[in-house]
């Protein structure tokens, strides 16, 4: 009976420590800071830009998308369990070119974003960072559209831009600003304590349908599905302290 109550009481005694280790490293678990560089593989949709760029002389662009290049960063919040803030920001471009009847063509594709991040890490998993979340923020997405036969003079251009001759060379610069919302799935798996492997996803979804050209001036009847949504994979280091 004696060994019987002492390897009970044993048993208790290794139980309760192990609960306080693991109360612990749950604690620990919700602590840690970082940032680091990002880069991504961004996929808009291209479909209503394609339809035109055939008939501008151009390839179309890959509907499968292209590589941006981001960073950014992030915080536990220790007075709420689990949830981390931060920010993130991305950009990057793609273009096609081609020589139409001796004038080089061109067209280039620019997006850019940057938000503010909030996320809540999961806390049943250990030893890695599974985090869902959403970004709140804002971009850009630019087209410039270009047609010249190389042959450029300054009595020339300012004879394009004034009344004295026809224009050869052409170019054109449009612009649609918006705001976004941009549910994410993240995992950092850490690699010590102050680097840590990140890979992620998300869909940003934008709002605001309103081009401008050249100077700031409207342009109208832009298709409505020529927009800032896209679906993004993203991957990167990630420098700090973890403690997952």
């Amino acid at each position: 009976m004696k060994k019987l109550a002492l390897i009970s009481l044993a048993f208790l005694m290794l139980s309760t420590v192990r609960a306080q280790d693991a109360d612990q490293v749950g604690w620990i678990s919700k602590f840690g800071f970082a940032g680091g560089f990002t880069p991504m593989w961004v996929i808009p949709n291209f479909e209503p830009l394609n339809t035109v760029l055939p008939n501008f002389g151009v390839e179309k662009f890959s509907t499968s998308g292209f590589v941006a290049y981001g960073g950014g960063g992030y915080a536990y919040l220790m007075f709420i369990e689990n949830v981390r803030i931060g920010g993130f920001g991305y950009g990057g471009s793609l273009n096609q070119k081609a020589n139409v009847g001796g004038a080089d063509k061109e067209v280039e594709y620019i997006l850019n974003s940057g938000a503010f991040t909030i996320e809540y890490t999961l806390p049943f998993i250990e030893g890695v960072a599974v985090s869902i979340g959403a970004m709140l923020g804002g971009g850009t997405q630019e087209l410039k559209i270009y047609s010249n036969n190389s042959n450029f003079t300054w009595d020339g251009v300012w004879n394009e831009v004034s009344s004295n001759g026809a224009a050869s060379n052409i170019s054109r610069t449009i612009q649609n600003d918006f705001f976004t919302v941009t549910p994410t799935l993240t995992l950092d798996v850490p690699l010590n304590r102050f680097m840590a492997f990140r890979i992620g996803t998300g869909y940003q979804f934008s709002f605001a349908d309103e081009w401008t050209i050249e100077n700031r001036k409207t342009l109208n009847n832009v298709p409505s599905d020529l927009n800032g949504d896209a679906f993004f994979i993203q991957t990167g280091l990630y420098f700090g302290l973890f403690a997952f």
